[in-house]
């Protein structure tokens, strides 16, 4: 017989400990999934468990000699929960693993039997008293220890899950268990040889403490208040598992990402504002550095349509107060995007097809054409991959540039389309937005650049007398190092001199953008290569950079012949800016020509090169031979 030694001061920090980790769960996780409810449930038990041992000691040292049968309910009570935590564990590694049901089933079954079979055994050896007697106030033992066998066996079943797992979770994660329950056992071995079952508990509570370090650390920007993607992906589990309803809202300002700017303090104040404010139990989580997305439980706001329109009114006007350029996009949770776990991708998809600043609400077609997006974005990936010049998924179109001095059509600018089995022909507005975001876009850029290049080798040995093609590039490419070489080698091989090639670029909005641009076009243009700054009178537009930077010619948008045709004062600035860049040695060519006095007011608006459906719509390039003369 074995007396046991008790100190109640090891069970109450534990108890207070998994008072404190209950609290830091239920503030820091709103996204609660079946893994967070059974690590709860855990806790929950170990409180149990310590509370039935403190009581069961506080009995025989202080009690009113109770009877045997509740020191013994408490004893029995005190292991089965000690085993229910083990045999949570086993379904927590399988959830949080994502362990399929068929592979998950016999652990769980054989977790299931090990507690069943052990609680048991372990109540009838206490109540028959062949493992446990009350002696003078003190327990003691003697027998089989149960106990021990079974934690032992979990301990086992749990080690041979997590290596059936290994490969689903991090290599110093896995250690990291391992490491902690060997401690355990240590610690257990230890209080068992000296017969001290004050430790019990923290050989439970260890485990717990490392779950929730190791995978349940701190999910959110504490000063906004957003979770991360790991909470969504989370969240959208428990959409599926559920089939609620949801509604989502996403800002994004291109600004705060491309730039990486800090957020400031009034705009992250509005954000976490909104989120607290406005909805009971949304969600916000932060996707990029200026992407933020919230999740709204419509069951739990059955008034979200008016609060919704409340938000957007705010919104509007505090907007004043931090001029980001946004998109924000409202949308509603849908069984096909939540099967694939694809909201984020669904929103950049519709971001690729709204201008700056814009608020839409989700429409009916929008699925499907998140499918086309899906199909382009997949081709896109196939063709920046292979980078095949002659790639036949992408075409070149043109649209011939008439040249007001010589009278002729000598120029033309290259455009880009794409031909997919899956969605027929695909205009540049639907997939070139798709490719700089990916990082598409200068493979694209060097394969309609190379086709380009061979068709007007051939346009110049067949006679047809052609001074140059222009083709878009876009001002992300600039930051590749090895951009200029790119572009230098391909006209090389095309047996061209490098006049033969222009580059179109739109203006760069930020200080280092502007200075690597001015740095690129001043290495090409060394070698000849001419430069057009391409939508001139389109949003924003910085004079002095522009007269910064050696362009050759400056492209005047449609929109600014519209203004120019609608009032005197709108025309007279038109005519000041085409006069201005005339002195200054630049050509002019006008874009978006379509009737006849759109001809003669940019011939009164110093026009060097027209361009536009009065002359032709883009034509497949092959065609520009019906515009050109032969010398």
């Amino acid at each position: 017989m074995r007396m046991e030694q008790y100190d109640p001061s090891s069970e109450i920090t534990v108890l207070a400990v998994c008072f404190v980790m209950l609290v830091l769960l239920f503030v820091s996780f709103k996204v609660r999934m079946k893994s967070f409810r059974i690590f709860s449930a855990m806790l929950g038990m170990l409180i149990g468990a310590t509370c039935a041992d403190l009581l069961l000691h506080y009995l025989m040292d202080n009690g009113p000699n109770p009877p045997l049968a509740l020191f013994y309910s408490l004893r029995s009570i005190y292991h089965i929960l000690l085993f229910g935590i083990l045999h949570h564990f086993i379904s927590y590694t399988c959830e949080a693993t994502l362990l399929g049901p068929n592979s998950r089933k016999p652990y769980i079954r054989a977790a299931t039997a090990l507690l069943i079979i052990f609680s048991v055994a372990d109540t009838a050896g206490i109540f028959s008293g062949r493992t446990m007697h009350i002696v003078n106030g003190t327990i003691s033992f003697e027998g089989s220890a149960i106990f021990t066998v079974g934690y032992i066996l979990f301990v086992l079943l749990l080690a041979a899950l997590l290596i059936r797992v290994r490969r689903r979770l991090y290599q110093k994660v896995m250690k990291g268990f391992f490491g902690v329950f060997f401690i355990s056992l240590a610690v257990l071995a230890s209080a068992r040889i000296r017969i001290q079952s004050s430790f019990t508990v923290s050989t439970f509570l260890f485990p717990l403490i490392a779950v929730m370090y190791l995978l349940h650390s701190n999910p959110y920007d504490a000063q906004l208040g957003a979770n991360d993607l790991r909470g969504l992906h989370n969240l959208i589990r428990y959409i599926s598992e559920t089939n609620r309803q949801y509604l989502f809202m996403s800002l994004y300002m291109r600004e705060l990402d491309e730039n990486g700017k800090t957020m400031s303090d009034e705009l992250r104040d509005l954000i976490r504002h909104v989120a607290e404010t406005y909805f009971r139990k949304s969600v916000l989580f932060q996707v990029s550095n200026g992407h933020m997305l919230l999740m709204v439980p419509k069951d739990r706001n059955p008034n979200w349509e008016e609060r919704l329109k409340e938000i957007l009114k705010e919104f509007l006007v505090e907007y004043e107060n931090f001029r980001y350029d946004y998109k924000l996009v409202v949308g509603h949770s849908s069984r096909e995007l939540t099967g694939k776990s694809d909201y984020i991708s669904f929103i950049r998809s519709i971001h690729t097809r709204i201008p700056d600043n814009t608020i839409y609400q989700e429409q009916p077609g929008d699925l499907d054409k998140f499918r086309q997006y899906e199909v382009i974005l997949k081709e896109l990936a196939d063709i920046a991959e292979k980078k095949d010049p002659k790639d036949p998924r992408v075409l070149v179109y043109c649209q011939p540039v008439y040249n007001l001095r010589t009278g002729k059509y000598d120029t033309a600018e290259a455009l880009m389309r794409l031909q997919l089995e899956e969605t027929g022909l695909v205009f540049p507005d639907r997939f070139i937005p798709l490719a700089e975001e990916n990082g598409y876009i200068h493979a694209l850029t060097e394969i309609i650049l190379s086709k380009t290049c061979r068709m007007m080798h051939t346009l110049l040995s067949e006679g047809y007398e052609i001074t140059r093609i222009s083709v878009n590039v876009s001002a992300l490419e600039l930051r590749d190092p090895d951009f200029c070489s790119d572009i230098e080698g391909i006209i090389s091989r095309c047996g061209l001199d490098y006049g033969r090639i222009a580059i179109e670029l739109t203006e760069s909005r930020n200080d280092s953008d502007f200075l690597l641009m001015k740095e690129r076009i001043d290495e090409l243009k060394a070698q000849g290569i001419t430069f057009y700054l391409d939508d001139f009178g389109t949003g924003y537009s910085n004079m002095e950079r522009i007269l910064e930077l050696p362009f050759d010619i400056v492209k005047f948008d449609r929109s600014m012949l519209i203004a120019g045709s609608q009032s005197e004062r709108s025309e007279q600035i038109l005519s000041s800016l085409a006069s201005l860049f005339s002195k200054l040695n630049y050509s002019v060519l006008y874009e978006g020509v379509e009737t006849e006095k759109d001809e003669q007011m940019c011939k009164d608006l110093c026009a060097s090169y027209l361009q536009g459906y009065k002359y032709s719509k883009p034509i497949p390039i092959g065609e520009l031979r019906g515009f050109l003369t032969k010398g």
